[in-house]
Order: C-alpha cells, then structure tokens, then sequence
C-alpha cells in the first residue's frame, strides 16, 4: 500500500493502521520455541485472519481475543487484521493469546507498535480480559531469555514463578486493560513479583525417614545398592514395600542445579509448580487404576504424565500386576530410552523420563488381609507374568515382610545416604570420560571392554550364564549391580564377593534369576 512503512518497521501507520511485531513462546513436548507474531492492518471489512495456527485453533483464538479487547474499554479495529505466527505452531496454547492480542492493537495504532517490540507476551486470554494463568511458563521463559529477549509479561499468578528463571525481567499482569494503558502512556514498568532469593545450595529434606521401617534387613540392602547404581527394584511380599519406595528418595544424592531445573519445567509443563520439590529427588506413584495418558503424558494436551513426574527421582508401582498390561509393557520404552515419545493428531512430543523403578507386588492376586489364600500355582503364575518384560529390566529383587514392631530400629536415611553419595562420587569419578552418570546406563559392551572386572567374578558370573539361569541381557545387569558393590566398599573393581553379592540380589526372594 503506498505510503506504508515495510514489514519490520516500527509502528508504520497510515491513518492509524499499519505493522506491528511481539513475541511469543510456544511448547512442544518439554522444548520451548520463542515464535514471532505479526500484524497488519489494512483498510477493509472488519474482520481478522490468522495464519500459522492449526485449523481447528483458529476460531477459539478470534473469538477470545475479539471479545478480550471489546471487554477492556477498546473498539475493535475498523480494518481488515492478519496476524500471523512463525514458525507455525503445531498444536496451539492459549498462552500466545495475549501476544496474539496486543499486536492487533498494536498494528491497529491503539498502541504504539515500538512498545511491544523485544517483549515476550504470555497469558491466555478470558473473555471479560482478564488474563489467566497458563501451564509452563518456566520453561517458555527460559527459552526466552536464552533468546536473549529478558523481557516478559506473564499473567500475575505466574510471575513468581518466572522470576526463577536468572536473567528474566517480569512484569505481571492481570487484566488485557491495563497492559494496553500501561503500553499506551508508556509507563509499562518491569518489575519482578519480589526480590528472587538467592539461590540455595543443593540439599534435600524429607519428613519419612529409613529408620522408621522395622525389619527387612535384605530389602533395607537391596534399596541402598539400587540408591547407588541406579538400578531398579522389584520387592515382592506382604511386606512394607510402599514404605520402603516412600524412603528411597531420602537416600538418594540431591539434584544438581541442572537436575533440579529439568525437574521444576516438567513440574511446571504439568501444572504442578508448587509441587515442585527443588533439589530433592521426586518420587511419583501412580494408583493401578490410572490410565496409560496418566502414565505417560498426553500429546493432546501436552502435558507429561507420573513417568515424567518421577524423572531424575522415583517411580514406585504398588501392586504392579493390577496395572493393565499396556502400561506395564509400555514401560519398557522410556527404562531403556530415558524418555517418553508420544505421537498423534498430526504431532509428537518427547518428555524427559529417566528414574529409578520400585515395582510392589504380592505373591499372588488375593485381595491383601485376606487370611487364606484360595489360588492355584497356575493363577499365581499368571499374576506374576505380567510383569516379564518389566522384570527382564530389573536387577535387584528382595522379599518384604512386616517385622517385629518392637524390632530395634534399622539406620536412618542419613547413615545410608552417605555411604551411597560416596558410592556415587567413586562411580563418577570412574566415569568422568563417559556419558553415564551411574553403573545402570554403562552399556554391555563398555562393560565387558572398559570396566572389566576381576577374573575369579567374571569366570563366576559365565558360569551362571552358562547354565541357562541368567541371560545375556541378564549378565550386563549383574556386572553393573557388581561395580555398584564394590563402590559402596570402595573397591577399585569387582571382587568374587560381589559378584556373588550381585547373584544374590539378581536372585532374590524367589531363588531365581532365570530373566
């Protein structure tokens, strides 16, 4: 149109219509994408068209956002609108509402277009113009910032929350009103909610403690040798295995800050950031009746599901045959992978997903108090083969059974925390040059070429492969749980002892390793 400033000017108006540009932040899995938002405004019919949101998004965005700027004291424009969103968004969030909003106003010349520029706008929009809080800011102003635009407006119930993130400039807002006058006069202030807090050292506290479990001396053992090589653990009896799982995260190391936050996005994605637990390792777990997008996340709604929740932490399955066996199944994937991929409706998304299973189950499926147990060998057998693929990733077993209540006490979590923070420290140091963190991720072959234990163990441990009871799969799992005994004693490489040890805990309550 002649006499229109080009795309990318700022506010070029022509009787007050023209271009404006902001920013917004979209999610797709856990990873965050800073988008650009366009608008024109032209002569014409009044009407507004937008490009780059999936079709079935377009309508509920016009209509929020028309009735949002005719409910905050602005006339819709008398022009013809385009906005347009690149890169193009998979699957729309009402979080780019706000962003959506003020570049119409903008371009409309209800706003100086120069205000808006080098911003992040996030909010969903309501009808009446308030602005409400959405899932995921933490991450969406991370990635913000490490696009080097430090500047966002977030809703008012979310800025605490982004003020975590180091470098972030926030300012709150409640109403799409008072961001309009605020750009209009140009006195929008950025501000943070309130001085963030330094940041704290790695640690962690926890109101269970280990010493409050009576008895069960081996599956005491099995959790602490799980606790310092990453390996997952099946407990199975009567026994207190939910409060074992419950203490299992007050042994673990803290989270370090890099841990820590991977953790708080995912919290945050899932809209639980108050329930974010800082630098102590999550634990997460699910009832038997939850389905498989409570597990594993919806793509849908992009939002991470208990498996996410338990990442860099714990995810404990009580009575996990009572799961349908598509869950159980599914498991295998992020055990192996560390992740969770979802795909549908034309999109996918991935969330981080690396923990350490506690499986729970009894010996077979009578309802628990019950005093006598009517089921045949072949129902128990059924019962516990749900499980198979899941138990072919597990490398420690231990019985569970309800001990003396008059029991001394065992050690408490800080006892056993410490000897498996120098277990972790040995192991780390051993594979500083790698990228595995504990015994559980080396792979099978750096196993056999690397980090080659001592003969007598070795020629041990083919000697059970030999005879059938452990597979090849099986044989990776126990020279992991063998490094992880010997640095728990200190030891610069597995010893015939802790192989046999590793044997013993393959085994466990059933004398039985064959997996």
């Amino acid at each position: 149109m002649p006499g229109r400033d080009p795309p990318g000017a700022a506010g070029g108006l022509v009787n007050g219509m023209g271009y404006a540009s902001t920013r917004a932040v979209a999610l797709i899995g856990i990873t965050a994408h800073v988008v650009d938002v366009e608008a024109d405004a032209a002569p014409g019919d009044a009407q507004v068209h937008l490009v780059g949101l999936p079709e079935l998004s377009v309508w509920p965005a016009r209509a929020r956002i028309r009735a949002a700027i005719l409910n905050s004291a602005a006339a819709w424009p008398d022009a013809r609108i385009t906005v347009s969103v690149s890169p193009v968004i998979p699957g729309y969030a009402a979080a780019a509402d706000l962003a959506l909003a003020v570049a119409v106003l903008a371009a409309a010349g209800v706003i100086p277009a120069q205000r808006i520029m080098g911003r992040v706008f996030l909010g969903e929009l309501a009808l009446d113009g308030g602005i409400r809080p959405v899932r995921g800011v933490l991450p969406m102003v991370a990635a913000a910032v490490r696009a080097g635009i430090s500047r966002v407006v977030v809703p008012a119930e979310c800025a605490r929350e982004a003020a975590r993130v180091p470098g972030a400039v926030v300012m709150p807002a409640t109403r799409l009103a008072d961001v309009v006058d605020q750009l209009r006069h140009g006195v929008l202030r950025d501000h943070h909610d309130q001085e963030p807090e330094p940041e704290p050292a790695p640690s962690s506290s926890f109101a269970v403690d280990l010493a409050d479990v009576p008895g069960n001396p081996a599956a005491r053992r099995a959790l602490e040798v799980c606790a310092a090589g990453g390996h997952h653990l099946f407990l199975s009896g009567d026994g207190p295995a939910t409060m074992l799982a419950e203490r299992l995260p007050s042994i673990l190391p803290p989270l370090n800050h890099e841990a820590a936050r991977e953790v708080a996005e995912i919290y945050s994605l899932a809209g639980h950031s108050d329930r974010a637990p800082g630098f102590a390792p999550p634990l997460s777990a699910p009832h038997h009746t939850s389905t498989a997008a409570a597990i594993f996340g919806s793509v849908a709604g992009n939002r991470p599901g208990a498996v996410s929740l338990a990442h860099r932490g714990v995810l404990h399955l009580a009575d996990a045959p009572e799961f349908v066996r598509p869950v159980l199944d599914g498991l295998c994937r992020p055990l192996d992978s560390g992740q969770v991929h979802l795909a549908g409706l034309g999109r996918s998304a991935r969330y981080p997903a690396r923990f350490t299973l506690v499986l729970g189950a009894r010996p077979c499926p009578c309802p628990e108090g019950r005093e006598e147990c009517a089921c045949t060998p072949e129902a128990r057998r059924r019962y516990r083969a749900r499980l198979a693929l899941l138990l072919s990733r597990v490398a420690v077993r231990a019985p569970v059974e309800w001990g003396d209540s008059g029991a001394r006490a065992g050690e408490s979590s800080a006892a056993v925390a410490a000897r498996v923070l120098a277990a972790r420290v040995r192991a780390a140091h051993r594979l500083a040059e790698t990228p595995w963190r504990t015994n559980a991720e080396v792979p099978a072959s750096d196993l056999r070429t690397r980090f080659p234990v001592a003969p007598e163990a070795a020629e041990l441990l083919r000697s059970e492969a030999n005879t059938g009871l452990v597979t090849a799969d099986g044989l990776a799992w126990l020279l992991r749980v063998a490094w992880t005994l010997a640095d728990l004693r200190g030891a610069d490489r597995p010893q015939l002892d802790d192989a046999a040890g590793a044997l013993e805990l393959w085994k466990g309550a059933d004398g039985d390793g064959a997996r």
